[in-house]
């Protein structure tokens, strides 16, 4: 684990959440809107949504069908819609306008679930949270980490084998590794820093009879993932 964790700084020294924001509440209504969606189309709409409106007594008085106008290439846009009304209504009515900053009171709020609450906790507040997305639950059973499918069972696996310092940024590398080398489909295991490391011998098999070897990693492409197309999957989808 240590030394995955190490090879995974090295490959993304600076992890961050990909979804554009300037305040925990525009993070947290970009998550929710994330869902089943990708980063890049959310980073579309959310500059007119936010320019529209700023605040969350804003949103919370909005008109729905003009939010689902401005949201609808999220997909799932009537369901959001009412999510992020409802969320920001929430947070007026119950938290004096200002998004909680734990767990317990997030995952209260509409749309909201633990997956979408620590990307908040962790990004927004600082504070130590394993973020389980689709990526995250593929790398961590294909390096053997966790046997479930379940995310919260997930969250807790990672929990315990990795130190509280490094949640945030360990499952932030994570995410990334698998959205851009350990992908579903056809992983890019020649460009992989884990592949001596890794255990899913599946993938390894099926290289090796495509006639393909691990390559030797190229330390100054370490921050490609910056260049590559965004994608991230919010209660959570």
């Amino acid at each position: 684990m240590r030394e995955t964790l190490r090879r995974l700084e090295e490959r993304f020294p600076n992890p961050e959440t990909e979804l554009r924001h300037d305040s925990p509440f525009q993070l947290l209504i970009a998550t929710i809107l994330s869902a089943q969606c990708t980063d890049v189309r959310v980073n579309q709409v959310t500059p007119a949504l936010f320019e529209r409106y700023a605040t969350p007594a804003a949103l919370a008085k909005a008109d729905r069908e003009e939010v689902e106008s401005i949201i609808r290439t999220t997909g799932f846009f009537k369901s959001k819609a009412k999510s992020i009304i409802g969320c920001a209504a929430e947070i007026v009515d119950r938290f004096g306008g200002a998004v909680p900053e734990n767990m317990e009171a997030l995952v209260t709020l509409p749309g909201v679930g633990r997956k979408t609450a620590n990307v908040v906790l962790g990004s927004a507040f600082g504070r130590p949270s394993v973020v389980v997305d689709t990526h995250v639950r593929r790398v961590a059973n294909r390096l053997k980490w966790t046997r479930s499918s379940d995310p919260d069972q997930i969250e807790t696996d990672l929990g315990r084998l990795m130190p509280p310092q490094e949640w945030t940024m360990g499952s932030h590398r994570l995410l990334l590794h698998g959205r851009y080398i350990c992908v579903a489909r056809n992983p890019r295991c020649p460009e992989c820093p884990l592949f001596d490391l890794c255990p899913a011998e599946g993938e390894k098999n099926r290289l090796k009879s495509a006639g393909k070897g691990p390559s030797r990693i190229d330390k100054v492409k370490a921050n490609r993932y910056n260049q590559a197309p965004h994608s991230m999957s919010g209660k959570d989808g």
